[in-house]
This record gives structure tokens, sequence and C-alpha cells, in this order.
């Protein structure tokens, strides 16, 4: 039985596909002409929304504080409030904060680390050394660099300690 209705699912795809095959595109005249020139926008040294969440936070310490879990815009547009995770694993028992936007510092290189790759976070390389917090820009950077042709930072920079955001009153969400 299973190979009568493969045998018959073969031979049904054959037969669309001849037919597809015989088709020949017909020329219209109704369509109206192409444009003479195709207009792109680009969005050169822009940062998209959707790369911002889950961005990690440093205090000028280099010290990992946090990272954005949500932005908050007006209804302009523009960014007013950062909701900043800190601590808790995986989600759980983590507190928001809101810190005003124009509070964070954004870095396109990542942050220095020295010692040996057993103290380096994962997925960085013990050599790397690159200048952290102390560079940190509102804009990116106009170089050719691979962290400037990203479409997001590489870290933001607040400066608080981890327990200072802690203490900070929880940010709720208003129904």
């Amino acid at each position: 039985m299973l190979t009568k209705s493969i045998v018959a699912g073969l031979a049904g795809t054959a037969l669309l596909a001849t037919i597809a095959v015989a088709q020949s595109p017909t020329a219209t005249t109704d369509k109206a002409p192409a444009a003479a020139t195709a207009t792109t926008t680009t969005a050169s040294g822009e940062w998209r929304a959707s790369k911002m969440s889950g961005l990690k936070i440093y205090n000028e310490a280099n010290e990992n504080i946090g990272s954005i879990n949500d932005l908050l815009m007006d209804k302009s547009g523009a960014i007013k409030i950062a909701v900043i995770g800190v601590g808790g694993f995986l989600g759980m028992g983590e507190h928001l904060v809101a810190v005003p936007y124009e509070k964070l510092k954004f870095v396109n290189e990542a942050v220095a680390y020295s010692g040996t790759a057993a103290t380096s976070p994962p997925g960085r390389p013990a050599s790397t050394t690159t200048t952290g917090a102390a560079t940190g820009t509102d804009k990116p950077a106009a170089t050719t660099t691979s962290s400037a042709s990203k479409w997001y930072p590489d870290h933001a920079v607040f400066n608080a300690s981890k327990d200072e955001l802690k203490n900070m009153p929880e940010f709720k969400y208003s129904e």
C-alpha cells in the first residue's frame, strides 16, 4: 500500500513539473515602464532595536552589572527609558530597573580582558585586548572595523554597581 502511494506521488509530481515547464511567459504591453533608476535607503551608522535586547551592561570598572531587557519610547518614537535586568539566573529571580536612556554610554569595542583562557569569559579569547568602558560614545564610531559594521554596539556602560542597581525600585509594566 505504501509503495502505491509513493508511485502515485512521484507520477503526480512529474506530471505537474512537465506542465510548468511547458508554459512560456507571454509579453504584455499593459504594464507600466520600469523606473530608470532604483532608489534604496541605507542606514549606515544606525543600530537595530531588535539587537539591543540582551545587550550587556558594564560599569566603569568593566564589571558586568546586567543586560537590556527592553527599551521604552515616547509617542514621538524617541527612546526614553532602558529596562535593565539585574541578577538572577536564566531569567529567574531577575530584578528589573528603569534607567534614563541618555545615561547609557554605548561602546563598539569589546571589553578588555587580561589573564589566561581559564579566566576569560566564554567566547572571548584571552588575547583580546581592546578598549573598554573608558571609550564610550553615544554613536558608533565611523571606522571600518568589524565592530563598527555591526548593526548594534558591543555593550553599554552605566555608572553604577550591581548592588546599587539591585537597590533601585523595581520596574513593573502597568496594565
